[in-house]
């Protein structure tokens, strides 16, 4: 019905597949969050660079830098995230850096996080487990040298040159 060729006079030419025309609409719209309305069911996996927020059904795994999950939302699958924010109903685990769970939320799952909020009157079922801060490796050397160094403090010949150092020579 449409082609190139039959647009009006005048009328400038675009296409769906074109990329942005300007580096800033491309950076604004990395930056606004993507939506998932509450008349959407999705049913497969999600991943962003970016933010999620989620006000309607989804059935899978969800990849972001920030996961909100509405209160009228309903997602079943695993939250891997820096920022996770559950609103809503959750059935699967959540793993983020930082995790809240509001008032509203009916959550099941294992929730895996650094920091952890839960708000009064939420439900929350699941074990809840802190993850660890990452040892720096200056601080991971001096440990596997402990060991090594146990041993050598306290050998048996260690003692008896001792011992024989204070010993009188014989002439």
């Amino acid at each position: 019905m449409f082609s190139k060729s039959e647009r009006a006079p005048g009328e400038a030419m675009s296409s769906p597949s074109e990329p942005p025309r300007t580096p800033s609409t491309a950076a604004s719209t990395a930056a606004s969050p993507s939506v998932i309305g509450a008349d959407l069911k999705i049913t497969g996996n999600l991943e962003s660079a970016g933010d999620i927020q989620i006000d309607g059904q989804v059935e899978g795994d969800i990849h972001g830098r920030s996961v909100t999950v509405g209160e009228g939302a309903d997602v079943k699958g695993a939250i891997i995230a820096d920022n996770a924010r559950v609103c809503g109903t959750l059935s699967g685990q959540v793993r983020a850096s930082s995790v809240t769970i509001a008032k509203t939320a009916k959550a099941t799952g294992d929730i895996i996080h650094k920091t952890l909020s839960i708000e009064a009157g939420a439900f929350l079922e699941g074990q809840v487990k802190r993850l660890e801060a990452e040892v720096p490796k200056s601080a991971a050397q001096p440990t596997a040298a402990k060991p090594a160094a146990a041993p050598a403090k306290a050998p048996p010949s260690a003692t008896s040159s001792n011992s024989g150092a204070g010993a009188k020579p014989t002439s």
